[in-house]
């Protein structure tokens, strides 16, 4: 039986990007807020040293930020037709653990998505018509637009620091930014990072072939920089261990860095970590959340009830909770009826890899997010005519930083051990690069999210299973685009390159992205969404489900800017609608 805690008025799960802005957001309307997180409190001084985060086999091999599969995991398989296995360790995806969340490990590409992909099938009907609409897809609308996100993408930005070029300020023009963005309100917060040898040749390259290269925005910020809330960063050093490791320079913006130094200071702020919430307790109509009841640390149950809940955690778990507390109706893919679990999405990442006789990239310089991008194939950047498929991919070059353990760069046909396996590694370890297309996940009937009927965490709740495979949309859209980037890879003259396209099944074992979307998703009606464009759930006016749980589907760009965006979008609202008068916010 839980224990019963004196009523708060805002309970917050999870202290990733999206619980920490909201949290804060709150606290400054006078609100007293408690924050639930999953895993251990993270600070950087403390727990990424600069003596001791470089960790290779600490961070990335034994993934010690990820989130514990013996805490929980999820079962997978590619159809309904299949039973769904666990996952005993994360590949394809890496969700976080701790405050900070999944964005402690993130590369930092922080995107805004364009202007027509909030309105995404309205406007490929509207340009191509139903014929052109391959009959798989189930594309929705967000029931947003432009001029709604594009303020609180500004606030992200500023809060990050976000290091770029914009193309197009207030109508203004401006040469050297991505000229494919929607017009913004502001420049850039910091100048856009600088760039080291690979991406300089590949950018040199596509203009050369007529392309608009660009700087990547990044939230490894390019120099010293104070965000709004008085938390100071600094510039990013290019240590080449940043994705899947925090950053010890306070340089890669994350919760930890931005939000929480300023928030752990509110008297009207309380955080409990190493916390498991069970579920979102519901009143009796089923149409109010009254708290959250949740395990802590000891094996003790609580519940903290609560005026106001918002759930910010990590997609698979927006929606496992969801599921779990009986919100929303589950989603069938037999009748294509319910929401909570309906168009999840994912990302289609292609690649091709270089190798030279000429050059000297020294691959252990580089950042998670330093870069340079084109966006001619990207989303509707180009036309679909007649193509067969909708969607496209961000072609970049973005040196990650080449660690002695895992990078590994050898040509096709070399013995995987042995002599000739170390002469190739000492052979192309530095004259070797790669360009990748991270490209859309357009959402079909038969992805989905759901309970398994088998297995259980070891709470004893249903784990969350994932039902995903790649659409024939996404593997066509795969290889053209790949093809595309090939052109620019044999006019950069390697010795070699070769091309990797998404092909076949979606395989869990090798790692892809953690960029998992939709299963809770945004729009305007209630029979296809499960949030309103305010992230605010149907018919239950006091829960809030933020994250990119909210997308209907994933276009051809990293999600986080979007999920800093939409949660700075719902804490406006509340603070500015909701809270002046309680209730179901419609127009």
């Amino acid at each position: 039986m839980a224990k019963k805690l004196p009523k708060t008025d805002v309970v917050v799960i999870g202290l990733g990007w999206a619980g920490s802005i909201i949290a804060h957001e709150l606290t400054e309307a006078g609100l007293d807020v408690v924050a639930i997180e999953r895993g251990p409190w993270r600070d950087t001084a403390r727990d990424f040293n600069i003596a001791t985060v470089a960790d290779e086999l600490r961070y990335n091999t034994r993934e010690e930020l990820m989130l514990r599969n013996r805490q929980n995991t999820i079962t997978i398989r590619n159809n309904p037709s299949q039973t769904a296995l666990p996952m005993r360790e994360w590949g394809s995806f890496h969700p976080g653990n701790g405050t900070g969340g999944a964005g402690n490990h993130w590369a930092g590409i922080t995107f805004r998505f364009q202007p027509n992909e909030f309105r995404l099938r309205s406007y490929l009907l509207e340009k191509y018509g139903a014929k052109e609409m391959p009959s798989e897809l189930v594309l929705q609308d967000w029931g947003t637009d432009w001029s709604e996100m594009e303020p609180h993408y500004a606030s992200f930005e500023r809060l990050a620091g976000v290091s770029g070029k914009a193309a197009n300020v207030n109508g203004e023009h401006h040469e050297g930014g991505n000229p494919f963005e929607g017009m913004r309100s502001i420049e850039y917060p910091t100048r856009p990072m600088d760039q080291p040898y690979g991406p300089t040749l590949f950018a040199e390259a596509a203009r050369n072939m007529g392309y608009k290269a660009f700087p990547v925005p990044s939230s490894l910020i390019s120099e010293p920089y104070t965000n709004p809330l008085g938390v100071k960063m600094g510039p990013c050093t290019f240590c080449g261990f940043c994705t899947n490791y925090g950053c010890a320079n306070y340089s890669k913006a994350s919760a930890i860095t931005t939000v929480l130094p300023a928030l752990i200071r509110k008297n009207n702020f309380e955080a409990r970590t190493s916390c498991e919430v069970m579920k979102v307790v519901m009143d009796s109509s089923g149409k109010k959340a009254t708290g959250v009841i949740y395990i802590d640390s000891s094996g003790d149950e609580w519940e903290q009830p609560a005026e106001l809940v918002v759930v910010s955690a990590y997609t698979f778990e927006n929606v496992r909770l969801m599921l779990l507390s009986g919100v929303g109706k589950p989603y069938d893919p037999v009748s294509n009826t319910g929401t909570t679990g309906r168009n999840y999405a994912y990302q289609t990442a292609n690649g091709v890899q270089l190798f030279f006789d000429d050059k000297n990239f020294n691959p252990f310089i580089g950042a998670g997010a330093v870069g340079m991008g084109i966006d001619e194939y990207n989303n509707d950047n180009f036309d679909h005519s007649g193509l067969g498929f909708f969607g496209g991919g961000s072609i970049r070059v973005t040196p990650i930083g080449a660690a002695p353990i895992g990078y590994r760069p050898v040509p096709p046909g070399t013995p995987k051990w042995g002599k000739e396996w170390k002469q190739a590694t000492v052979k192309n370890y530095l004259s070797s690069m790669s360009i990748g297309c991270e490209a859309s996940s357009y959402t079909i009937r038969t992805n989905y999210l759901s309970l398994d009927p088998t297995y259980k965490d070891p709470l004893g709740r249903p784990l969350l299973r994932v039902t995903f495979d790649f659409p024939q949309n996404d593997l066509k859209m795969a290889q053209y685009c790949t093809d595309k980037v090939g052109e620019i890879a044999k006019a950069m003259n390697p010795r070699q390159y070769v091309e990797s396209p998404t092909k076949g099944h979606w395989n869990g074992t090798p790692y892809q992205s953690s960029h998992v979307c939709g299963g809770f998703v945004m729009g305007a009606d209630p029979s296809t969404s499960s949030v309103n464009k305010y992230l605010q759930v149907w018919d239950v006016p006091n829960l809030f489900v933020v994250g990119a749980s909210a997308f209907p589907q994933n276009p051809g760009y990293n999600p986080t800017g979007t999920v800093g965006a939409l949660a700075f979008k719902a804490a406006e609202a509340i603070r500015e609608r909701y809270l002046k008068n309680p209730g179901e916010m419609i127009a």
